[in-house]
């Protein structure tokens, strides 16, 4: 079985792709990214491809009549690069169900929260006003509703006395970015089926690792 081809799509920072890049760049990783696309040409991401080497491109909503031109334009361009599996990494775009049904199962997001909590935005000031002991990222199955679907992997954080906004959005990037590579090589070796919209582990000592009853936690 052949490495996964990811295209990572972005929209600012690039820090999760950053993640992904690293990842893939072990010759023992499952994966590896074929494509890294923006829809804003002024991304900070898109250095990390080029550092990487990786190819980078841009296609901006404004450069098209609607939307759907412009999901054509990102269809075209994702399929001419082989790609298996479509990683959204702080994309800030919501794609249409036309979109996400044409790649069924193949499309995968990272959330800042323990979703279905606090699904949007601002989630970490919406997470302190709420009083949680436990904040996280969530990687999940993208489906036409925001931040709805089969969820793959969960990173939680502790919520601290003193935190503030940006002080726990820190904490929970670092989870994001052990949270995302996991999820990928779940998918990529085949290691987990989505049955009636739930992610099923294959293995047994997986789902005893990160299923239900336990999640990844990161000081």
């Amino acid at each position: 079985m052949g490495a996964l081809n990811l295209a990572v799509l972005i929209s600012g920072r690039g820090s999760n792709l950053k993640a992904l890049l690293t990842a893939c760049a072990d010759p023992d990783f499952p994966a590896r990214v074929a494509l890294v696309v923006s829809d804003n040409r002024d991304a900070a991401g898109l250095g990390h491809a080029e550092t990487f080497g990786v190819p980078g491109t841009v296609i901006e909503r404004r450069d098209y009549a609607d939307r759907p031109a412009f999901e054509a334009a990102l269809d075209t361009a994702i399929r001419a690069s082989n790609v298996d599996l479509i990683c959204l990494a702080g994309f800030m775009r919501l794609l249409s169900a036309d979109f996400v049904r044409r790649w069924w199962n193949r499309i995968i997001n990272i959330h800042p929260s323990l979703l279905p909590a606090f699904p949007g935005l601002d989630t970490h000031a919406r997470a302190l006003a709420a009083g949680v002991r436990l904040s996280g990222c969530t990687v999940h199955v993208v489906r036409p509703a925001m931040d709805d679907g089969p969820i793959l992997v969960q990173a939680a954080v502790p919520v601290l006395p003193d935190d503030t906004g940006q002080t726990l959005a820190g904490r929970v990037l670092i989870a994001e970015h052990e949270a995302y590579p996991l999820a990928v090589r779940l998918l990529a070796e085949r290691r987990v089926e989505i049955v009636d919209e739930r992610v099923l582990f294959v293995d047994p000592t997986l789902a005893a690792r990160f299923g239900p009853e336990s999640v990844l936690r990161v000081p």
